[in-house]
């Protein structure tokens, strides 16, 4: 499981969206109780290892480690808990963040195709919620969890990034790289659909 944190990571830094040593990665070890591997604090994820990874517990803490795991892994092992995820990815790509910027109540999508690849059917009116940003996992736990809809397995934190969860670090890939580009459509096209021009 660390070599896959470390492999995801590599990929996600490739393409821009773990940029220094931003972001993090997570997938659940076992239930009960629940610990999960997180990624490190403050490691380049272009260069991550397997050995850069420790397990946490359900509140975020190192378990038998005295590493010292990424500040937001309070928040990935309330998302695991919650939506029953197996696995975690929170990245800094830009689409996200710019369009929680402009639907700070959440972002709608609809009527389009790859709306299937993120989970959802194109007919479908999918809200993708936005919480306010706060060094505070607990407050930032409790922002998702009332906003929580067991069909939409993302978050926007404003001014921050998205996670966005899956079954395992594939699942959760192929969701966050469809809903990036659904996110930069949105972006994209907001002048199109509020009548508006550049």
């Amino acid at each position: 499981m660390t070599a896959e944190l470390a492999r995801e990571c590599a990929r996600y830094a490739q393409m821009g969206w773990m940029r220094g040593t931003s972001g993090n990665l997570s997938v659940v070890l076992q239930r009960d109780p629940l610990r999960l591997a997180v990624t490190v604090s403050g490691v380049d994820k272009g260069e991550i290892t397997a050995a850069d990874s420790v397990v946490i517990d359900e509140n975020g803490d190192a378990v038998g480690s005295d590493k010292v795991p990424s500040a937001e892994a309070g928040l990935h092992a309330r998302i695991a808990r919650v939506a029953g995820a197996g696995a975690v990815v929170h990245v800094h790509a830009l689409a996200p963040v710019v369009a929680a910027e402009h639907w700070p109540n959440g972002v709608v999508l609809q009527d389009l195709e790859m709306l299937k690849g993120f989970g959802r059917q194109d007919h479908e009116e999918v809200v993708i919620p936005v919480v306010r940003n706060s060094q505070d996992m607990a407050e930032l736990g409790d922002a998702f969890e009332k906003g929580f809809d067991p069909r939409t397995p993302a978050l926007l934190v404003a001014r921050h990034g998205v996670y966005v969860w899956g079954a395992d670090l594939v699942q959760a890939r192929h969701r966050l790289e469809c809903l990036e580009w659904l996110l930069r459509f949105k972006v994209e096209t907001r002048d199109i659909f509020t009548g508006r021009h550049a």
